[in-house]
């Protein structure tokens, strides 16, 4: 059966150990962006240089965190004593190519890090505040269907892709 993936069609975030539903989150939350560290080569037989990805290895990664509102749960993610730990569950609509049916599906994405940056935004009369959380990502898991499409654990030396375990050959010999 062939899918067409539409829409998200609802999510909620959830916090913590307890996985408490945070309410005061903003509409729109954007995923991290996941820059490889590259290694340069060069030399006899190559034209040039070429950035080379070194498998498993990433830069620092961020996300931020928008809620509508300076509330608690934004000052929970805060602190540094306590890894931060968010659970996003959402429906994803798609429509079954044979029968034009509409369908959904489970995606998924956990987080855990810890915060490096807070923005309290702004206080303006019958407005939202529009306050961040920036936090650098230790560990995300990213499952559509139920199928993990990335695990990337940065402290544990974890790193699938769509399935596939990228780094058992390399964690064979370490």
């Amino acid at each position: 059966m062939k899918s067409i993936p539409e829409v998200i069609n609802n999510y909620n975030v959830y916090g913590g150990d307890t996985e408490e539903k945070f309410v005061g989150i903003s509409g729109e939350i954007t995923l991290p962006t996941f820059d490889m560290t590259t290694h340069t080569m060069t030399g006899a037989g190559i034209l040039g240089e070429i950035e080379n990805p070194v498998v498993g290895q990433f830069k620092s990664t961020d996300m931020e965190i928008p809620f509508r509102m300076i509330c608690e749960d934004a000052f929970s993610l805060m602190r540094s004593d306590t890894p931060m730990k968010l659970t996003i569950r959402g429906s994803q609509q798609y429509t079954d190519a044979e029968t034009c049916a509409t369908a959904y599906t489970q995606v998924r994405v956990v987080i855990r890090g810890k915060c490096k940056g807070f923005e309290g935004g702004k206080m303006k009369v019958a407005e939202e505040t529009d306050t961040k959380v920036k936090a650098e990502l230790w560990y995300i898991l990213i499952e559509v269907g139920g199928k993990t499409l990335l695990e990337l654990d940065k402290l544990n030396s974890v790193y699938v892709v769509d399935g596939v375990d990228m780094l058992a050959e390399v964690n064979k010999y370490c």
